[in-house]
């Protein structure tokens, strides 16, 4: 169940409605708004029967969602190819391998890089979805001088604009990968 500090401070009740219409681009938690002065004085204007609304994340573990498919390969240990959940889509970990054999599509990062990408195109796409529903990606690279050639290959996949982004270079990968990317994506 959620819980609003909101509630405990006796804080003015928050009207959705009121929200949207008056503040569409408000940020923040009841008073400490960016919306400021105008939308603190329609929340304590507002009447004390209105719903108390309350945004919160669950973590009731009934709510996440395995996904997978045969069209990419299949988890190489005990984890699933992505999790749905609160409205993402968390894709583990993509190697460069095909997914019939379970082999490596070549041994350079370009070809791996395609193939890392194509695999996870088909996860997203079980999970209902796209490249450009992404919006953060972490790469990991065996070697950071490979940075500018997975750049290129990368930004064909990803369209404008492009997700948040995290590039690391490690010492090694599963099966002696040259590249492994994970990504989030929204629903």
């Amino acid at each position: 169940m959620a819980w609003c500090a909101a509630r405990s401070f006796h804080m003015p009740v928050l009207d959705m409605a009121a929200l949207r219409t008056r503040a569409p681009l408000a940020a923040g938690a009841g008073f400490a708004s960016v919306a400021g002065s105008t939308l603190w004085r329609s929340l304590a204007s507002s009447k004390p029967s209105s719903r108390f609304a309350c945004l919160a994340i669950s973590t009731d573990a009934r709510i996440k969602e395995a996904v997978h498919t045969d069209k990419a390969p299949a988890a190489l240990g005990p984890y699933s190819q992505a999790i749905k959940a609160n409205n993402f889509v968390h894709v583990s970990g993509c190697l460069g391998l095909i997914p019939e054999t379970g082999k490596f599509v070549s041994e350079n990062v370009e070809d791996q890089t395609e193939q890392v990408l194509k695999n996870m195109g088909e996860i997203l796409k079980a999970s209902g979805a796209s490249y450009s529903s992404v919006v953060e990606t972490t790469i990991l690279l065996a070697d950071l001088k490979d940075f500018k050639k997975v750049n290129e290959i990368y930004a064909k996949y990803f369209p404008s604009p492009a997700p948040a982004r995290s590039t690391f270079q490690v010492a090694a990968l599963p099966l002696d990968a040259k590249i492994e990317i994970e990504c989030i994506a929204a629903l």
